[in-house]
């Protein structure tokens, strides 16, 4: 007779305040036992997985992620965008509704993004909803279905066709945030200044300039700060929960803290490309490189880290926006080129590898940036995010004595191109596990069966982070 269903054994494991080696035990998908167990329990059960050397951690939880279903044909879909998060060592993704025709900003939209993930998702997700002009009247039906919250941009996303996402106007951001507030749920923003960046834009393209410099500066970081100084201000004046996306500058994240401070539920997230490559390797890379905000200089980052060290930084996202290779490769200049960078696959690994291997920062501080905030934040703990008695059996085994060189032919993504190819990363992936089941391996890949389940969120107020 079986004990347990699965059992991890001598793994050194990261808690929220510690790290400590102890033995694990898992039964119908959830953590029943943490500590020492005995030979009887071990041998008893189901599954053993002997994790001595590695480190136990909660599994990623990838808060903005986009994956371009429906209607994006050849573009990531779930089947190979969660393989590549599985293969990092991601349990839960948050999908971003802007990728899809249509965007994920009516309730219809949302069941069929949805019924395509069903079967198809090798890890679970939640999906998020859409502020756009002229869906006020549809939040309320997003937010019942189970929406992990809004996501609104300040600055253009990018595609003008008719049918695309679309950055919201003053009014409709402040009367957003209105309804949002009323909802208990948060708002996501993409704050860069339209009229900034746009004017930036127009007149560098006027005098022909088109470098990866160029593109750059289109894009300065007052940008960032005026978008979010006027998300901060309607904040205030509605009492809606706010969530910044992707921020590039130390400055952004004091303007953050300051009204935090104050007594604003606002939080930030910052991504590791912000973290590891610089505006040097935008020049030296090209397209594949490219996101926005674009990334910043070397002085930029080393004060980004500061923040990261001192707690500032809520979570870490990857900010995952995929494309096929040909619209990297075959664009006139970097303006054309698609503006994304694929990075989901490495997350988890570049964290470890550059914030504790390189600058020694706490495991526990970063588990809690990528696991134990996205999950209180947007309405997933204490189902998931730490490794605790009664939560999901969520967990990622980590190597921190192998160091490898991304090959391109490692990547899991549809399209195989990553700023992060010939990188050298200080750890390794050794085995990821939802709810009890294993995903991924190193050495057998991501198993065949897509085990992954849809997320509803409950409406209510978020949790705190602190």
């Amino acid at each position: 007779m079986y004990s347990y269903d699965l059992v991890f054994t001598g793994g050194t494991v990261v808690f929220p305040d510690k790290v400590q080696q102890t033995d694990i035990a898992v039964d119908k998908g959830v953590i029943v036992h943490i500590g020492k167990l005995s030979c009887e329990d071990i041998e008893s059960a189901r599954q053993i997985v002997n994790a001595e050397g590695l480190y136990i951690m909660a599994g990623m939880i990838d808060a903005h992620v986009h994956l371009n279903e429906p209607g994006f044909g050849d573009w990531e879909g779930f089947v190979t965008g969660s393989a590549a998060l599985a293969a990092g060592g991601c349990t839960t993704y948050m999908d971003m509704p802007l990728n899809g025709v249509p965007p994920t900003v009516t309730p219809a939209a949302l069941q069929q993004k949805r019924e395509l993930a069903v079967g198809h998702s090798h890890i679970d997700y939640a999906c998020w909803g859409g502020l756009v002009p002229g869906n006020l009247q549809e939040l309320d039906a997003l937010s019942e279905q189970g929406v992990c919250g809004f996501k609104a941009f300040m600055s253009a996303p990018g595609d003008p066709s008719e049918e695309a996402f679309r950055n919201v106007d003053d009014l409709t951001l402040l009367e957003g945030m209105r309804h949002i507030a009323r909802m208990g749920r948060v708002l996501a923003l993409h704050a860069e200044s339209e009229p900034i960046v746009s004017a930036w834009t127009a007149a560098l393209l006027a005098e022909g300039r088109t470098t990866a410099a160029d593109y750059s500066a289109s894009r300065p970081i007052q940008a960032e700060l005026e978008a979010v100084r006027t998300a901060l201000e309607y904040g205030r004046q509605t009492g809606c929960s706010l969530h910044f996306v992707h921020i590039s500058s130390a400055a952004a994240v004091r303007m953050i803290q300051d009204a935090r401070q104050e007594g604003m539920d606002v939080t930030l997230e910052t991504c590791p490309h912000y973290l590891t490559l610089t505006d040097v390797d935008l020049e030296q890379i090209g397209p594949a490189a490219k996101c926005a905000p674009p990334l910043r200089s070397l002085d930029e980052q080393e004060l980004l880290w500061q923040c990261v060290a001192a707690g500032d930084i809520d979570m870490i996202t990857s900010d995952h926006s995929p494309c096929p290779t040909v619209l990297k490769t075959a664009a006139a200049n970097m303006f054309d080129a698609w503006g994304g960078i694929s990075g989901a696959q490495h997350s988890l690994e570049l964290m470890i590898s550059e914030g504790y291997r390189k600058r020694g920062l706490p495991l526990p501080l970063i588990s809690r940036m990528l696991s134990q905030a996205p999950a209180r934040r947007f309405g997933l703990y204490p189902q998931k995010g730490e490794i605790r008695i009664g939560a999901d059996a969520d967990l990622v085994l980590v190597d921190l004595n192998t160091a490898y060189t991304l090959q391109s032919e490692q990547l899991l993504y549809r399209h195989k191109h990553s700023p992060y190819v010939d990188r050298e990363i200080g750890c390794q992936v050794s085995m990821t596990v939802v709810r009890g089941h294993i995903v991924y391996t190193r050495e057998k890949g991501v198993h065949d069966h897509a085990v992954g389940q849809s997320l509803h969120i409950r409406n209510e107020k978020p949790l705190s982070l602190f």
